[in-house]
């Protein structure tokens, strides 16, 4: 099982304010950095999730994940093409798959993933999508087509909103911007917290 709240950060220095407050699911979304800094995010990542008792998810990076041991690794649709689902495997690393649509969804199915994220469940700053919001009635819907496969809500995404979505049959809610972008990040995590895990 995911912790119902999955914090999706760009560097470690996050995970150093944010891990003693209680995260126990985080991601290192790191992105445009060269290879020897990006080992460097990674491994100090890996040691703040270690120390922190918490799981830590590499974006992307699966050769990365792979040599510096980490839990789990997240691939979008594009990023399937070129890695190598085997090696992550034997390494025993589990694998969580982007899906926005129902092509995506089948094609992640296929794959056997540990978790499955669908977005955007509402408009979203991260980045542009070519997809629609997808609502909280997609989430039922592909909750019952996953099966036992948790599946992670992402996009748009505040503490409001978040029993909502957890309701409506999410195993967790994942946020970046709500927090990252928040005056006080430490006190929006809590809230964070609060609300998710009364309600899982």
């Amino acid at each position: 099982m995911l912790d119902p709240f999955y914090l999706i950060v760009d560097h470690p220095r996050w995970m150093e304010r944010l891990l003693p407050v209680g995260v126990r699911l985080v991601q290192l979304r790191a992105k445009d950095h060269p290879e020897p800094e990006l080992r460097r995010m990674v491994r100090q990542s890996r040691d703040l999730a270690v120390a922190a008792g918490a799981q830590l998810v590499v974006n992307d990076h699966w050769r990365l994940a792979i040599e510096e041991g980490c839990d789990f690794v997240h691939l979008g649709q594009g990023d399937l093409d070129s890695a190598d689902l085997g090696a992550i495997r034997a390494a025993n690393i589990r694998l969580g798959v982007s899906t926005h649509d129902d092509a995506e969804l089948e094609r992640a199915l296929a794959l056997r993933p540990d978790y499955l994220a669908l977005g955007p469940i509402y408009p979203t700053i991260l980045k542009k999508m070519p997809w629609a919001p997808q609502g909280l009635e997609r989430i039922g819907s592909w909750k019952v087509r996953t099966g036992g496969i948790p599946l992670v809500a992402i996009g748009g995404l505040t503490p409001e909103r978040a029993p909502g979505v957890l309701a409506a049959g999410a195993d967790s809610a994942a946020v970046v911007t709500d927090i990252l972008l928040h005056p006080d990040p430490e006190a929006r995590t809590r809230k964070w917290l609060a609300v998710t895990r009364r309600q899982a």
